[in-house]
């Protein structure tokens, strides 16, 4: 009787001990109404499994109908990176997980998928976290408030690239979940210190080795492209975009990618690779929005085309009211922040602070607003069933006045 009294009492501490796991991310590889990725560090112990299900059960495995061992294990970046693919999963859904490994359980995370239908979605896009932790931190903990469908990072997520810097990086992404344990997901973009394409695919399992992928949110509402400026513009992912862009019936098309075609940084070169290559694609096949990074400096232009000898031809592009694409970025969630002393003609407004955008998308418009990220902790949260755009109490916006938003129609 007591070797069977203490061997319930061993099982019961060993299932509320916590895994050996942690660094959790989710990445978006797939549709994102029926897909997701999660990937964590498994810190110490052996046969992870990872039990989901749409009822939240706690830490109890045997309250989750599925579950699935990893797709793929990478030592990279100073951690045991594992990738479970979910798939087939229901629309518009709370999906609840746990890990379980033999030295425990981990705390209840989870998400919830998109939309199929075009309904109304919100999304922030930004980038350049590199140095500056504090401010870093700062603006994940927004993304725990505001509740994205998912987040654009632009790239240069660290510094060097060291162990030790990914390692931070990953522990300050913790900040981007909510007290609730609900997770957001990412789509990253390479920058120029992402030294190669593997820091960006070994630590997020991107859908192309070559970071550069097309993820389209409702029936087709809001397509998303991800491109990478620290490889060739031209060649095979010239051909691969203008391909997908020919056969794009979208409502809407966003594109991000890390450096500038027209930096607002006086020191920082031109992006003529992506111009020459990019700019009469975006133009042709009628892309809405464009978020660029690298800079450390804010921008957002009018809606400009590109040119060669118009009379108001600057640096290549005229504005273009009609049919042009609204170029937005550069950077600054957490970068040194730089001079924004290069404006052009068809420049809206510039500025230099720690910020990201907030994009709400619907059938009829996208909404831009410019959201300041410098204190987190006196902004009030969303609700998880907040409607799309909306901005939780205390938020600093950039475009205060309601005729400064940008509205895309």
């Amino acid at each position: 009787m007591k070797h069977f009294t203490l061997t319930i009492l061993i099982y019961f501490i060993s299932s509320h001990i916590s895994a050996s796991n942690s660094r959790y991310r989710l990445i978006l590889t797939g549709n994102p109404s029926s897909s997701i990725t999660i990937a964590w560090d498994q810190t110490s112990g052996n046969n992870p499994v990872l039990y989901f299900g749409t009822k939240d059960g706690g830490k109890k495995i045997s309250n989750y109908p599925q579950k699935k061992t990893p797709d793929r294990v990478k030592e990279y970046g100073g951690m045991n990176n594992h990738f479970v693919n979910l798939t087939k999963l229901q629309s518009n859904t709370n999906y609840y997980f746990i890990i379980k490994d033999n030295e425990g359980i981990s705390e209840r995370f989870w998400f919830k998928t998109a939309p199929s239908t075009n309904k109304s979605m919100s999304f922030i896009s930004g980038g350049d976290s590199r140095n500056n932790r504090a401010p870093r931190i700062e603006a994940n903990k927004l993304v725990a408030k505001l509740k994205p469908t998912a987040v654009f990072f632009g790239g240069d997520m660290t510094n060097s690239g060291s162990n030790t810097e990914w390692v931070e990086w990953m522990d300050d992404w913790q900040h981007t979940t909510s007290k609730d344990g609900r997770m957001f997901p990412i789509l990253p973009a390479r920058g120029n210190h992402e030294r190669s394409n593997n820091s960006v695919y070994n630590l997020f399992n991107t859908p192309s080795k070559d970071i550069y992928y097309n993820i389209v949110f409702g029936r087709n509402l809001f397509s998303t492209y991800t491109l990478n400026s620290e490889i060739a513009a031209g060649g095979n992912q010239y051909t691969w975009l203008k391909d997908k862009l020919a056969k794009d019936n979208s409502s809407w098309k966003y594109v991000q990618y890390h450096k500038p075609m027209r930096p607002h940084q006086s020191h920082k070169e031109e992006g003529n690779d992506e111009y020459n290559n990019w700019a009469t694609l975006f133009y042709h096949y009628r892309v809405d929005l464009v978020s660029e990074s690298d800079s450390h400096v804010v921008k957002t232009t009018f809606p400009i085309k590109p040119c060669k000898k118009a009379e108001a031809c600057e640096e290549g592009f005229i504005r273009d009211d009609n049919s042009g694409t609204i170029y937005v970025g550069e950077g600054c969630w957490g970068a040194p922040l730089r001079a924004n002393d290069d404006d052009k003609t068809w420049t809206r407004k510039s500025g230099s602070f720690n910020q990201f955008k907030w994009i709400t998308v619907s059938k009829k418009e996208i909404k831009l607003q410019t959201i300041i990220v410098d204190e987190a902790s006196g902004i009030s949260e969303n609700s998880n069933n907040a409607e799309a755009g909306k901005l939780p109490l205390g938020i600093s916006v950039w475009e205060s006045r309601e005729e400064d938003i940008i509205v895309i129609k």
